[in-house]
Formats: C-alpha cells, structure tokens, sequence
C-alpha cells in the first residue's frame, strides 16, 4: 500500500525530531547525583556554631562519655535539681526492670521515674563491674557481666587503664592525701569536681571535632589555694559535727578566671566565644550530706610534686 506524499514528509518530520532529542541526551552531562538522590561530590562541611543568645552552648543534649572506673561508653545527663547523672546509652524494656530504677529522658533532663512506655532508662551506677554488690534482677545481671567483659577486652588491648590501679611501688601517705574528687570553691559557691584539679579538661571544642585535651591549670595561669574551712550544711539541713575540710579555693582570682573556671575552659578557649562546647561542664553542687565520703580532713601533700597542691600548701600554711 503506497502513502502519499504528505504522510512521507510527516514521518520524516518526526524521525527527525526524535533524533535530534536522543543526541540532545547523549550530550548531556551525567547528573551530579546518585540514583538514591544523594550527591555525588559532597561540599565541605562548615563547622557548627552556636548562637550568641543560646541558654546552652551544647550541640547536644546526651554528652556521649566513658566511664572512669570500667571504660563502658555512658551518657551525662542533667537532673532537675542540676545535678549529672550518668546513664547507660541504651534503652531497656520496662518490665525487665525494677521500678525503683527507671530513669526517662524529656527535653534534655533525666527524671528517675517512667514516662508509662515500654522502655526506660537505667543508672550505669547500676551495672557498673567496677562497683561492688551485684544486681538481683537477672536482666541485669546478664548485662553487667557483658559491661565486664567489655572492660576485659578494653583492658586487654590497652586502650582504656582502670583508675583504680596503682603503681607497683609502695602507697605513701602523700599519695593517699591527694584527693580523687576534690571540693572546689568559686564565686563564692562550692562544688564537687569529677577528677583532680590539675586533670580537670576543658570541654570545648577544637577544629577537629574534637575535645580539647588541655587542662584548666596551666603554668601560665594562676592557681587557687588549698585552706581548711569549716564543714557547714545547707540552710534547712541537720547540723553536722564540727569539723573541717580542705577546700581548693579560686575565691582570691579574679572575677573572668572564676568564671573560666566554672565554664570548664582552658585559657586558649577561653578568649575564643564563639567554639562550642562537645562536653557537659564536670561541676557538681556539693553537698556535705551526700558527699560525706568525699570531705578530706587534712591538706593534700604531695612531696617532690610540681602541682596545684604542692604551690597552694605552702600558701596555706600559716
């Protein structure tokens, strides 16, 4: 069947077109994303920065650690009364524990109690191998003896050393004197720090993502004075026994050095606002009820030590 001559010139017309568009497309450079949606070539990325009016310079509420005495990862949170807490990093059923150690999280602060769903959070108090007295519930009791094993193998491959462990040498009483959780006094308020005074690390950020590593006490910087002051409860607190306690005060700095202090920042950070900070600041209220264990009765002494302590006893003495 023969077509006519305007059928012809219709049907190469359209071939034309079509293979005019299939060029077009095979000219076309590849698409700068992958099938999924994602980029091929990702940007650089710019580093966080925190708002001036911020109430935290946080980038996060759950500050990701590792615990002093076992290595097992923990996560500092808040309490309602200010204090930290530090809980285990995951959830666990509700009804495989105990009521009476339900922790939730809401907004950023840690209420020990459930919020009536099927998880909760637990204390790492709880199942930490480094404590003495084992859970009765058998859930965690399983758990903690992985946490033990976990410690083992961190041990083991030398990448966490147990704060508990001691030289080889013999304990003098000098060491024994240096406290592992000092009472420290600033702006007029006594806190309860996390580790010794010249251990206290900053918690800011660098430019690697990471933790600064340096300390709050520097040479350059000037350092606080170990006195003996008075054991004094709270106003509405039973009186407790006269007695005294060693205190490293930071009253006598001055007023921007105490509050470089409280924020947790080495000097270098600390003329530096705008970097964030990757860690929860270590300062717990102290309470001499509560903290009874910690109150140390003589001054701390460390012979042939350059520290905190070796300066600041010679500037209690009378």
């Amino acid at each position: 069947m023969r077509q006519s001559g305007g059928h012809l010139r219709q049907r190469r017309r359209l071939n034309g077109v079509l293979a005019g568009r299939f060029a077009r497309m095979c000219s076309t450079p590849p698409s700068p994303r992958r099938w999924d949606g994602s980029l091929v070539h990702v940007r650089a990325r710019r580093s966080l920065r925190v708002s001036g009016d911020s109430a935290s310079r946080l980038l996060r509420c759950g500050q990701s650690d590792r615990c002093r005495d076992c290595g097992n990862r923990i996560e500092w949170y808040h309490r309602i009364n200010e204090r930290p807490i530090r809980l285990h990093p995951h959830e666990l059923p509700a009804e495989k524990v105990p009521a009476t150690c339900h922790w939730h999280v809401s907004s950023g602060v840690a209420y020990p109690a459930g919020n009536g769903s099927g998880w909760c959070r637990l204390s790492h108090a709880m199942l930490c191998p480094a404590r003495d007295g084992l859970p009765t519930v058998p859930e965690l009791a399983a758990l903690r003896r992985a946490l033990a094993v976990n410690t083992r193998r961190l041990i083991d491959s030398g990448a966490f050393v147990p704060s508990a462990v001691m030289p080889s040498t013999e304990a003098s009483p000098a060491t024994t004197c240096r406290p592992a959780r000092p009472v420290v006094q600033l702006l007029y308020v006594r806190y309860l720090a996390n580790r010794p005074v010249d251990e206290i690390q900053c918690v800011a950020q660098t430019r690697r993502r990471h933790r600064c590593t340096s300390s709050l006490l520097t040479p350059e910087a000037r350092a606080g004075v170990w006195t003996l002051v008075p054991t004094t409860t709270a106003h509405g607190q039973l009186s407790l026994p006269d007695a005294v306690m060693a205190v490293y005060a930071l009253t006598g700095l001055p007023y921007a050095e105490q509050l470089r202090w409280r924020a947790q920042r080495c000097p270098e950070h600390a003329a530096i606002p705008t970097a964030a900070d990757v860690a929860v600041a270590e300062w717990e209220p102290f309470d001499p009820l509560i903290h009874h264990e910690h109150i140390h009765t003589r001054l701390p002494t460390l012979a042939g030590r350059q520290g905190p302590a070796g300066r600041s006893r010679k500037a209690a003495q009378p």
